[in-house]
């Protein structure tokens, strides 16, 4: 197996894919490590911003994305009690792309892995890491095939996290044994056949302990995912006895939010319910960090407003134009100064882009799960409906952290120009 690259990167969704494509196509070698076979379900939510599209429009895969997601996005719902407010959402500035759509994990990550292959990226897939050093000198990460004890160490100048909050590296793997909280936040998300939701209706749900969403996405299938406080969880196996968690959720959310339950009467629910453990919510960009961290590993936003794989595929984006600048340093990308220096510009530019949308989710998601407090500003929304318009406008559905100069720039693997890195004449082959 080859052992030596220019990036391995941790974590094939759309983040770790994104970068992959960018990167090999800029003519580095990439090695992409990924735990899990695709197509798989995931517990997020499944909606892509108008911002999105001409991302992967120079990614190689918007064509099929426009084949397969399902309707256009063009109104905003918040669902709370028995009341429903509906207003419009933002138009992106963009001619026959103003609207976001939704689409599967299952067929996303394919898409993009796909292109990632496609592109020259070495796909290791299902390999888990087991141990790495992000260290100056040799940085190295060890990985075993699932379901065998073979290992591999492959070694980079630059290791790029870019796994699942909840799928921590070796490094991150005590801190989640600790003891959970009561206000521990998990994650839910079932699919439904036959709901009655209405396309182009993106419904955010408001509920004691929780919110939570709806949308129609690819292939007729209706996703409602949502976040629940843990005491609130074992509040609802109490009163919904008999039930799974996920079952008892659903029930519950029936009973709070009457537009679910509308939604939801004569539908039938597809495959089991997925869970997921607590959400962690924050920025983990880390001053003095070895590694470079998209998507969730740099930072994760509360789902409410449904931005995570916006942010996902843009810190992407927004890494590969600091990696790929000419100005790497004669002796290579292990250079110390070098990567100090991608990394300071990289995090810079991440708060700018993407911490308010943080604070923006923070917000809501503890005004959404608190009734005494949302109650008071439904009255409000009522009256000014534009004021749910201008929310998801702020919270980065119509605005890209990318330039269209830096897309073009990036799409046509403007790197390769530049001198080839000098860690990548140090490739080779082990046995085997």
């Amino acid at each position: 197996m080859k052992n030596r690259f220019d990036a391995i990167i941790i974590g094939a969704g759309p983040a770790g894919s994104t970068a992959a494509i960018l990167l090999a196509r800029a003519g580095w070698s990439v090695a992409l490590v990924e735990k899990q076979r695709f197509p798989r379900r995931k517990v997020c939510g499944e909606c892509l911003a108008a911002s999105n599209l001409p991302l992967l429009d120079a990614l190689g895969i918007g064509a099929e994305f426009d084949a397969s997601a399902g309707p256009e996005l063009r109104q905003l719902a918040l669902m709370h009690g028995q009341r429903t407010l509906i207003a419009d959402l933002p138009a992106a500035d963009q001619p026959n792309r103003a609207w976001g759509r939704a689409l599967g994990r299952e067929t996303l990550d394919t898409l993009l892995l796909a292109q990632a292959r496609a592109s020259g990226a070495v796909v290791l897939q299902p390999w888990s890491v087991q141990a790495l050093d992000g260290g100056a000198g040799d940085p190295w990460c060890e990985i075993r095939a699932i379901g065998s004890d073979h290992r591999e160490r492959l070694h980079a100048p630059v290791l790029i996290a870019a796994h699942g909050s909840w799928e921590p590296l070796p490094t991150g793997r005590a801190e989640r044994r600790l003891a959970r909280r009561p206000g521990d936040l998990f994650a839910f998300k079932a699919n439904f056949r036959h709901a009655r939701l209405a396309p182009g209706l993106l419904p955010v749900l408001s509920f004691e302990g929780g919110y939570g969403g709806m949308v129609l996405a690819d292939q007729g299938i209706t996703t409602l995912a949502c976040c629940i406080r843990e005491d609130r969880l074992e509040a609802c196996r109490r009163q919904f006895t008999g039930l799974s968690a996920g079952e008892a959720v659903e029930a519950y959310l029936k009973q709070a939010c009457h537009g679910v339950a509308e939604a939801l009467g004569s539908a039938q629910r597809e495959g089991a319910w997925l869970a997921t453990a607590p959400i962690d919510p924050g920025i983990r960009l880390r001053a003095g960090d070895a590694l470079f961290r998209i998507g969730n590993a740099a930072g994760e936003a509360h789902p409410i407003i449904g931005e995570g794989m916006s942010m996902a595929m843009q810190s992407a984006w927004v890494l590969c134009a600091q990696l790929l600048r000419p100005a790497v340093p004669r002796d290579g990308l292990a250079n110390a100064a070098w990567q100090s220096g991608v990394r300071r510009r990289y995090a810079a530019e991440w708060r700018r882009q993407f911490a308010p949308r943080l604070r923006l989710a923070a917000g809501l998601a503890h005004l959404a799960m608190r009734p005494a407090l949302t109650s008071p500003w439904l009255g409000l929304l009522a009256r000014w409906p534009g004021l749910l318009t201008q929310g998801a406008r702020r919270g980065g559905k119509v605005r890209c952290a990318i330039s269209p100069a830096t897309v073009s720039w990036l799409a046509a693997g403007a790197s390769a120009r530049c001198a080839r890195p000098a860690a990548a004449a140090s490739t080779h082959l082990d046995p085997g």
